[in-house]
């Protein structure tokens, strides 16, 4: 039988805090997912997940080597225009599935402040369903500036309904600006 203390406990256990943003001062697109999963977290890193295809994805398309040491291909990623963040500094989720985040443990990433900091971006690309629907409903209504928004598939491999090369080409048209 679960007593009050371990249920507090379970929900300590499942509290989780999200990474700082990762962007270069001209960035133009802000790459957004909702929180890091198990294995990121625990490597302290974006898209840690070896079968995450983000990674692989933003090489093919920007054109460096997706086997690059972390921070290598974040400073080829920033060189792209292209930061990384998330739409949630905190909340509850047991596990790596947004499916399981605690609606009522939502705490959100402070965009205005980012956005003040990084005026350039004018595209913002979720990565995945539940990192737009989250953006739209606790951060859009409170934001003044007016961005492109772009709904991309999951680059989880939880997200199988599309399939690597469908992934690609829709990512690949996402993260490039033309001037």
């Amino acid at each position: 039988m679960k007593t009050g203390t371990d249920t507090a406990q379970a929900r300590q256990n499942d509290q989780v805090q999200g990474f700082a943003p990762v962007a270069a001062p001209g960035a133009r697109v802000l790459v957004l997912g909702s929180m890091p999963g198990v294995a990121s977290l625990r490597q302290a890193r974006y898209y840690a997940h070896p079968r995450n295809a983000f990674w692989p994805i933003a090489a093919s398309v920007f054109g460096f080597d997706a086997g690059l040491d972390y921070a290598g291909r974040l400073q080829a990623l920033q060189a792209s225009g292209v930061a990384l963040w998330d739409v949630l500094q905190a909340c509850e989720r047991p596990g790596s599935l947004d499916a399981d985040i605690r609606n009522h443990t939502l705490v959100t990433n402070d965009f205005a402040a980012f956005l003040s900091r990084h005026p350039a971006i004018v595209r913002v690309c979720f990565n995945g369903a539940k990192a737009a629907a989250l953006y739209r409903r606790h951060v859009l209504p409170g934001l003044a500036v007016r961005l492109e928004y772009l709904d991309l598939p999951s680059t989880s491999p939880a997200h199988a309904a599309a399939f690597y090369d469908e992934k690609l080409a829709a990512w690949g048209r996402a993260l490039k600006i033309q001037d």
